[in-house]
């Protein structure tokens, strides 16, 4: 039996995420002691999805802080006014800091996930030893 999902999202930048999910895996499908439950793999997905969601949500907010200082600073260079071009020093500055958080948010990012799915792998492992065990 396919027990296939599909969870389409449109966010406001017009931009469509597709979700698909297939069957769950032997040991979810396992009757045994050594069953995840449905929640709490959805608890884990969740978690998953709202670590996503919150890094680019931040991530986003950089990148258009970004985008509006380069075009000042592009303002600023077409003006050819000294204290117009002397200001970009410190515009410059800024949005390399703003890169940094960006790198360091992505960081964050990736050591969270990380994070997450080795819990699930751990849960997951623990429960199919429950299962193998109750077998005996």
């Amino acid at each position: 039996m396919d027990d296939t999902t599909s969870t389409t999202d449109t966010k406001p930048d017009n931009k469509t995420l597709t979700v698909n999910t297939n069957e769950r895996s032997k040991v979810n499908n396992n009757k045994g002691g050594g069953r995840i439950d449905d929640s709490d793999e959805e608890e884990y997905d969740a978690e998953a999805w709202n670590t996503l969601s919150k890094s680019f949500k931040q991530v986003q907010t950089v990148l258009d802080n970004n985008r509006s200082l380069i075009e000042r600073v592009n303002e600023n260079h077409l003006s050819r006014i000294p204290d117009n071009m002397s200001k970009n020093v410190e515009l410059i500055r800024e949005i390399n800091g703003n890169i940094s958080k960006v790198v360091s948010i992505y960081s964050d990012l990736s050591a969270n996930f990380c994070n997450i799915v080795s819990q699930r792998r751990r849960r997951m492992r623990m429960n199919s030893g429950h299962a193998e065990g109750s077998e005996d």
